[in-house]
């Protein structure tokens, strides 16, 4: 990037400058996070609490607010008032039932059974059919329809994939189960369409196998599936004048792939959000700079590694939900991240943060510090 005179100035007072009086600039780690509302807050409220997650280094929200364009114009306008970007972070195969959407959309698993009424793991577990036309255009629709909103930097994808086929280890316990293999219950989508067009492509009819998650052409098919819808709500998110990118599982190799049928390194997306939650797998913190290279190793486009933290460190469980990363373990989480040719970092949540995860995450976020 090239700068005349006076910008090399400016630069050059920021870099003197104290960094909690300037959290922005070439020495600062970019710092995304994960969040929502606005419920019943108040414009004053929201402003306050986007002012302070500014103010703790924070330079972009992926924001969950819902369907209506109106929520994020209304929000936007108030995050790009306090500085910050504006993602806007919606749900896409998960879907509850609404006007727009048929029952007959939803993906059915290997036992025939639909995640319309029989949801697998948890009752919000309603994963649309990939192969439905309709799915597709109600989701074009959507997303289109919020990318036109002139506050809007891009459109942030989350839930685009199957269910889990195989649940992470330290999931296992939460819900009794030991998922040592792929079983049909858990195994997406076996709808007709979707085994009509794999025997149309391939000649093979999954419904006379035995052993379906054998069949290394049935898993392709289906990854191809969520990259075809990924790719077209990518042209369409463009041709308003807005970025996309997703939330994603780590890998792609190694987690993704395998547990949720994702190839995100075919997805044609301006950055990836891999959620390098360590504690779901039973790893440790230099398991995030593994998945970090892999992941960077992988695409072409920007990494943001996605840190789960902790928000009781002093009473941290095995349960999923106080999970994550305590603040001795942010700093180097986000070190191994960087090194291995992150971006930047996403914090799921800054509500989850502590006021001593704030202290460690400013220390190692300006890097000239």
């Amino acid at each position: 990037m090239k700068y005349i005179s006076i910008w090399v100035f400016v630069l050059l007072v920021a870099a003197c400058s104290s960094p909690t009086s300037d959290n922005s600039g070439p020495d600062k780690i970019p710092v995304y996070a994960w969040t929502g509302g606005p419920g019943k807050a108040t414009d004053a409220e929201i402003k306050t609490r986007f002012e302070d997650y500014k103010k703790h280094g924070i330079d972009v929200l992926m924001y969950n607010g819902g369907q209506d364009p109106a929520v994020y114009a209304r929000v936007g306008k108030i995050a790009k008032e306090a500085g910050l970007g504006f993602h806007t972070w919606i749900p896409t195969m998960v879907q509850s039932p609404k006007p727009g959407i048929d029952t007959t959309w939803y993906a059915f698993n290997g036992l025939g059974e639909s995640a319309y009424d029989k949801p697998a793991y948890v009752d919000y577990y309603k994963f649309l059919c990939p192969s439905k036309p309709g799915t597709f255009h109600f989701l074009d629709s959507m997303y289109s329809n919020i990318a036109a909103v002139k506050e809007v930097d891009a459109i942030h994808l989350d839930y685009i994939r199957f269910p889990d086929v195989i649940l992470a280890r330290g999931l296992w316990d939460k819900y009794g189960l030991v998922m040592d293999r792929e079983y049909p219950q858990y195994d997406y989508c076996y709808c007709d369409d979707c085994k009509d067009g794999f025997m149309e492509d391939t000649g093979i009819d999954i419904s006379a196998v035995e052993d379906p998650s054998t069949v290394e052409e049935w898993k392709q098919y289906r990854y191809d599936l969520i990259t075809n819808i990924v790719n077209k709500l990518a042209s369409s998110v463009r041709s308003k004048g807005k970025e996309i990118n997703a939330a994603v599982f780590p890998g792609p190799h190694s987690v993704a792939k395998k547990i949720v049928r994702q190839e995100w390194d075919k997805w044609d997306l301006d950055a990836f959000f891999p959620m390098n939650y360590n504690d779901f797998y039973l790893e440790g913190t230099e398991w995030i700079g593994e998945v970090t290279n892999e992941a960077t190793s992988s695409v072409d486009k920007p990494v943001f590694s996605g840190l789960f933290i902790c928000p009781n460190p002093e009473t941290k469980t095995s349960d999923p939900e106080n999970h994550g990363l305590i603040p001795e373990d942010l700093g180097k989480a986000i070190t191994l991240s960087m090194e291995n040719g992150a971006a930047g970092i996403c914090l799921f949540t800054p509500e989850r943060m502590t006021p001593e995860h704030w202290v460690e995450l400013e220390k190692v976020i300006y890097k000239t510090k």
